[in-house]
């Protein structure tokens, strides 16, 4: 019921050392610290593995992929139980899944990107580069900044916007859903209200800013980069053959049921799919300085940005599924969190019947994605999340 791939990265080091053919001490010393590496990671899923296996029976999720990751990219990924119960369908490390919200931050990167050539600062006002769009509710005196869409502090609603994938009604058109929709309801740092709204300005202001649609710049400007073949917004046809069936629960009996896909007028906010291997990629880089492949995608300035507490006077209350240890609150656009002195960040992402989870410690080198098909169950990829990070905290301290 299970398929576990193991995946350890040796490095351009090593790769070096293999092409001149060196046989000497030095690669001895390079082969034994890989088998500890090695070691360190089946130690970390050893123990880690039946937590997963209780995760999935206190939440009733049919199927968890999970991926371990350091700067050199995926150490391991495994995958348990089923991506279609009715079939009895297997799921792997290839299963694809909605990863829902935490595609937000990379939806970041491709905006930060904008702002990194230019085009904009963080504390502008957005409205200044909103020429035929109008924030309704807006003062002149409390005004929209970027700084401020990044962290949900806006002002601006949740909005989703719900359409079945083989209903009779389809999202608005984006430049449509914002003339209709935009607004704010309160001013800006009033408080942290969660806006999927937000999120489907930033794609306006990504593609207005690069003068590409936004699907075509994220994927050629983050997703290709990275190596993040297998995420989509829309599922082709040999990603759509490995597609989890979405699950709830149902009230009557608790079994799991299969429940609709789901689009949205939002879906910038997060209606993308995609695979544990490319989570695992998207850890990966923000575990380090902003490069990918010898390509620089962002500026270790950003990345640090990205990563750091913005407006400390609204931290203090659990993220989604209890996550957060002391005064958990927002980056731009990750969930950001410190314990013994160690920063912590995180995002999950939801819709009905699918629920994903990613978190890192870019001190440590350290991260962990999950994508599953199990309904609102971030309270057990919280808990997974902290396990695997402590892990390889403790097997991993010295390498």
């Amino acid at each position: 019921m299970r398929n576990l791939s193991f995946i350890f990265k040796r490095g351009v080091f090593l790769a070096s050392i293999a092409a001149v053919g060196t046989a000497g001490p030095l690669s001895n010393r390079v082969k034994a610290q890989e088998d500890q590496d090695d070691g360190a990671v089946a130690r970390v899923v050893a123990r880690l593995e039946p937590e997963v296996r209780r995760a999935m029976l206190d939440g009733n999720i049919p199927s968890i992929t999970l991926a371990l990751s350091n700067r050199e990219g995926e150490m391991w990924s495994g995958a348990w139980g089923l991506s279609n119960v009715w079939a009895g369908t297997p799921a792997s490390t290839e299963t694809v899944y909605l990863i829902g919200s935490t595609f937000k931050a990379q939806s970041t990167v491709a905006l930060l990107q904008q702002m990194e050539q230019g085009k904009f600062s963080l504390d502008d006002r957005v409205s200044d580069y909103l020429p035929h769009l109008e924030i309704r509710g807006e003062k002149p005196d409390t005004p929209v900044r970027f700084r401020h869409l990044l962290t949900h502090t806006s002002g601006m609603p949740v909005d989703f916007g719900p359409h079945l994938v083989w209903g009779e009604t389809s999202p608005l058109m984006l430049d449509e859903y914002l003339r209709d929709s935009l607004r704010v309801e309160t001013p800006p740092l009033a408080g942290v209200v969660y806006s999927n709204m937000a999120y489907s300005l930033v794609a306006h202001f990504v593609q207005e800013f690069s003068g590409e649609r936004y699907k075509d710049y994220v994927r050629e400007n983050v997703w290709s980069p990275l190596g993040m073949l297998d995420t989509e917004f829309d599922l082709p046809p040999e990603m759509e053959e490995r597609l989890a069936i979405p699950y709830v629960q149902d009230e009557a009996t608790g079994r799991n049921v299969a429940t609709q896909r789901l689009k949205a007028n939002v879906w910038p906010a997060g209606i993308v799919y995609g695979t544990i291997h490319d989570q695992a990629s998207w850890v990966s880089f923000n575990l380090g300085d902003g490069m990918a492949a010898g390509q620089r995608i962002l500026e270790p300035s950003s990345i640090e940005a990205m990563q750091t507490l913005q407006f400390p006077e609204t931290a203090g209350e659990p993220m989604g599924g209890g996550w957060g240890y002391e005064r958990p609150g927002y980056g731009l656009t990750w969930w950001i969190t410190t314990r013994d002195e160690d920063t912590y960040f995180a995002h999950s992402g939801s819709v009905p019947g699918y629920t994903a989870f990613v978190m890192g410690n870019r001190a440590r080198g350290h991260g962990v994605a999950l994508l599953t098909n199990g309904n609102r169950a971030h309270p057990h990829l919280v808990r997974l999340s902290n396990l695997a990070m402590d892990l390889m905290a403790e097997e991993l301290r010295d390498r």
